[in-house]
């Protein structure tokens, strides 16, 4: 629920929560806090279960395009154009993204041809009739 919340914003919290409520109320605010989160998720936990079972196997229809929605929070261009020309995802990539073996190195390129020979003065280049 506050995954982006880090141990230096509780502690700012905290130092907050002891100016504005004082030593002797802030641990009886912060175990109402407490009841009161805890009483929040058994709501959510059984709200999900009743409805779990009223729907049966609908349940898990209705949670499929929600969990679509959770996959594009993760979107990687990369691995979606790979599933969507391969259908799956890409198997050789590290969580970095970058491949998990080198590719093959490619083969040089062809050396250069040589230089053609010199012409005399006056002498016609030869014509390749199929080149024209």
């Amino acid at each position: 629920m506050f995954e982006s919340i880090g141990w230096a914003e509780i502690l700012v919290l905290g130092i907050a929560g002891l100016f504005i409520l004082g030593p002797e109320r802030l641990p009886g605010a912060a175990a109402w806090v407490g009841r009161s989160m805890r009483k929040v998720r058994e709501f959510a936990t059984g709200a999900r279960d009743q409805l779990k079972g009223e729907l049966g196997t609908d349940f898990d229809d209705l949670r499929k395009p929600l969990q679509d929605l959770q996959q594009l929070r993760n979107f990687d261009p990369k691995q979606m154009v790979a599933k969507q020309l391969f259908g799956d995802d890409t198997n050789g990539t590290k969580p970095n993204g970058f491949a998990a073996s080198q590719p093959a190195i490619p083969p040089a390129p062809p050396a250069p041809k040589a230089d053609p020979p010199k012409l005399n003065p006056g002498e016609r280049p030869p014509i390749d009739p199929d080149a024209t």
